[in-house]
This record gives structure tokens, sequence and C-alpha cells, in this order.
């Protein structure tokens, strides 16, 4: 056991996803696409080899998986050899050239410094079209482009272990949103409350009369209040599921390696939805105030759901783990002697006896960026990871990892946006270097320097959040400029503007 913990700890990993059981998830790899958000140029691809040889299927499929740059990134061969260059880490964002994306939104990456092989971050953005599947009446209507809705999507993806989760994250969340909002077309463009159930669909079988199933009538004198915000919010919610179940399904054979954070912005009927499943970050920065939209989950910040989980689950835990936390590793001579230790119900610590059982690793050790999961994951919300393993071990840790995103909204159409106003989302790798408010010094003095109708602006505010965070070159690595090491990480960017070019209606 004690060889295993100390390999588990020299080989540690970063990221997650978990889903309870519930009905199969539609399989959307064969979808229509959604409208794209700038023509597709050129699809995903690997970089351009030398030469016209031929190579193993297999090497091709895991090529293919492992490395694509965003479509609107627009990528030629030699762009996609230039943004998989570890040592130049030239900064990419979409040609000027082209269609701009939604909103005039700004973009820009940075491949990491030799962390892993390619850039395992994705990005999307697409503008979504949802046709309504059903009349709430049960009368079927005739289809039409005029009865359906449109919501502004953007995510980012930072995977670990692999780029295949990100990757399929990047083509497939989005219609997966869609294919959760079909029911809700005609419900969200009605003002009257939601209805408490949907008809049933033709051709359903039931009971005729469900009073059977219908308690004391004192139980239910009220109905809950649901808004259709939450209806929003409960659909973002099953997409995320969706999501990791189909990447559960077809691990092995589309090559979906890995697991990724998961980052996402809706835009649907003046309201921005903003779901993190991870350690990216988003905030909104409004008239120089820093307005936080995300919140990381982390080993430290879920430390109690976990622990929890260990408690009810010992099987979980494998007789490898115990789900208690100490201050630091106990050593056989301190049993029988009283240490600090808390569990799933303490914010606080206490004192307990050492008993044999406590020599096991904890379930959640370490701190800050350093801080994991049985000793092997550094994110405990994400999509992905089913095939992740306790290190020389055949212990899974996938049963800890929440697939669930928090979301949080934000009314667009209570507050007065000006053009330099704007929703900041970026991978843990610009956070790491940078806080909440050199972004927000950044966001002012780079918007301060371009008219506010100029649409680049945002792109060129992208690529200086990115350029800051990764720093120069310099003899002892990239540097920022007060000497102290820059992000040697992928790191992805979006800027969104919330009052500049463009309606959002």
């Amino acid at each position: 056991m004690l060889n295993r913990v100390r390999s588990a700890v020299a080989h540690l990993v970063s990221s997650g996803g978990a889903p309870p059981p519930r009905p199969k998830s539609p399989d959307l790899s064969n979808a229509p696409s959604a409208q794209p958000a700038v023509p597709p140029e050129a699809p995903r691809s690997p970089p351009a080899r030398a030469g016209s040889g031929s190579s193993a299927p297999a090497k091709t499929v895991e090529a293919r998986a492992s490395f694509s740059r965003p479509t609107f990134l627009q990528l030629s061969p030699g762009g996609l050899r230039r943004a998989d260059d570890h040592a130049g880490r030239a900064v990419q964002s979409p040609p000027d050239t082209g269609r701009r994306l939604p909103w005039s939104t700004g973009y820009a990456e940075v491949i990491n410094a030799g962390k892993s092989r390619h850039n395992e971050d994705q990005a999307c953005c697409e503008v979504v079209y949802v046709e309504g599947r059903r009349s709430v009446s049960g009368v079927p209507r005739e289809p039409s482009r005029g009865q359906g809705l449109c919501f502004y999507y953007w995510g980012l993806f930072d995977g670990h272990a692999g780029g295949g989760a990100a990757e399929m994250a990047s083509r497939l969340l989005h219609r997966h949103i869609r294919e959760q909002l079909k029911d809700l077309v005609e419900i969200l463009q009605d003002p009257s409350p939601p209805p408490l159930c949907l008809p049933s669909t033709p051709g359903a079988t039931g009971s005729s009369d469900p009073s059977h199933l219908v308690g004391p009538q004192s139980c239910w004198s009220s109905q809950k209040e649901v808004t259709h915000e939450s209806l929003v919010v409960g659909a973002i919610e099953n997409a995320f599921q969706f999501m990791d179940e189909q990447m559960a399904r077809e691990r092995r054979g589309h090559q979906v390696e890995g697991g990724c954070c998961a980052l996402v912005v809706v835009y649907l009927l003046g309201k921005v939805y903003v779901a993190n499943a991870g350690d990216s970050r988003a905030i909104i920065v409004r008239n120089g105030e820093i307005i936080p939209m995300s919140r990381e989950f982390t080993p430290e910040t879920e430390r109690q759901r976990l622990q929890l989980l260990g408690f009810l689950k010992p099987e979980l835990l494998g007789g490898e783990f115990t789900h208690l936390e100490f201050p630091r590793r106990i050593q056989p001579k301190e049993l029988g002697q009283r240490m600090l230790y808390r569990d799933q119900n303490m914010t606080g610590w206490a004192y307990k006896k050492i008993e044999l059982e406590d020599l096991r690793f904890p379930l959640v050790c370490g701190e800050g960026k350093k801080a994991r999961v049985m000793a092997t994951i550094g994110v405990t919300r994400g999509l992905g990871d089913h095939n992740l393993k306790v290190c020389s071990s055949t212990l899974p840790i996938k049963p800890f990892l929440s697939c669930f995103p928090e979301v949080r909204v934000y009314d667009l159409t209570q507050y007065e946006h000006c053009p330099d106003d704007v929703l900041v989302l970026g991978t843990d790798g610009l956070w790491d270097v940078t806080s909440d408010c050199e972004v927000a010094a950044t966001v002012d003095r780079v918007l301060s320097a371009y008219e506010p109708n100029d649409p680049s602006r945002y792109t060129a505010l992208a690529q200086a959040l990115v350029l800051g965070a990764r720093g120069t070159p310099r003899d002892r690595g990239w540097r920022l400029p007060n000497n102290k090491l820059g992000s040697g990480d992928d790191i992805s960017v979006f800027v969104i503007p919330l009052g500049g070019p463009g309606s959002y209606s």
C-alpha cells in the first residue's frame, strides 16, 4: 500500500465529472449541426505531416482525437503547426479578415510550455436554433422557424489526460442543450407560469386514472413556484449529464480519452446563464466592478461532499483511503494519540484518538493547486474521466467526480451596459497567475485605447490577457514582468461584450 501511495503522489493528474443512473441519453454524434458562428472554412484536423505515406488507422484516429483546434480560428496547415509549437507559444485568434464571432466576441489561446503533447483546451462559439418538439396543448403543430428560439452559446473545455473529452464536448454539448430546450420552446415564450405536466406523447401507454397515486390533499395544499429561468437552468444541467453519459458509451470506439472541465455561457431571452463544472472561471467587469459568475470545484472547495460520499459508501474507498482529513499524514508510532481531524460535517477542527484505520491515505490531501482526490486528480467536477483509476490500483475515481455544473444567471435587461462592460471566460491557465483585479485592470487599459465602436477591441483584450498570463521567454522559462513564473498551462480566453455593438434580443 505504501508503495502504491508513493506512486500515486508521484503521478498526479488533474480534473473531473460523475452521473447517477438515469434514462439513456440521446446520441447526437450524427445529429444536424447547429448554425455555425462563422463559416466552416476548415474542419477540426490534425497538423499537416511531411510526406504522403499512409499510417496505421488507429494512429490516425488517435492524432485527430488528441490535436485539433476550434473551427472559428480558420487555421491553415501551417497555422496548425504554429499553434502546436511549445517553444514559440504564438497566441492564436480568429483572423480579422473573416466573419466575426457573434457579439464581436474576442477570443485568444496559446499552447502550454510542454506540459502535454498538444493543446488540450477546446472552445466553441455558436448561434443555435431550437425547434419546438410539441405543443403544450398536446396538439401537434406544423414546423415553423417563426415558432422556435435562438440562443447564443460560448464554451471553454479544459482537457486533461488527453484532449479527446474536450474535443467531443466542444462539438456536442450545445446540441444536448438544444435537445433539452425543445420541450420548452412554447413554454418559455408564454408569460404564464409553466405547466406542471406536459401532455403525454401520442401512443404513450399509462393509467387513465392516476388518482390512486395521489396522497392526502393536505400534503399538497399549494404548488411550488417554478420560473422560466429555472427551466433553462434544469435544461443545461441535464445536458451536461447526457453529454457525460455519451462519453461513457463512446469512450473506446471514438478515442474519448481523459476528461475535461467545462465552462459554458448561454444567452437566451435577455438572460445570460453561466454553467461551470471544473476550475475554469467567469467574471463580469461592469463599470470597473467585478461580479463573479462562477466558482471553482476542487478537492478543497468540495471536501465535505467528497467526505460524505466516502462515509456513506466506504466500499468506494477500497480499504485504501480514509474519508477523514488530518493536518498531515499520520505515522504508525502515533497510534493511540489524540490528533486534530475533521470529517464531512465539520468546517472547524477537533481532536480524536488515532486508530488503525486512520493510517490509510486521506481521500482529500494537499493544498491549493496541489490538492488531490485519492492522490490523483485536482478537480472534482467536469466531463469524462470514466477510465480514471487510482495510480497502481484498479480503484475507480469517477464515483467521486460530478458532471453537474453550477449555473449562475445574469439578467442583461436589468442594467444599462456600456461598450466597456464585458464577461471574461478563462481556463485555469489564465487564473493561476492572474487575479480578478488584474483582469479588470487589463480590461480598462486595453479597451480605453480603442474607439467604443471598434469591434476588434475585444479580440485585442483577449490577446492581452493571454499574453499577460503567458509572459515572455527568458533563460529560466516563461516569466512575468515581476520575474515570477508565467503560466505554463494551456490558456484560452473569451471576452464577451455586454454593451457593445450588435443587438442581443
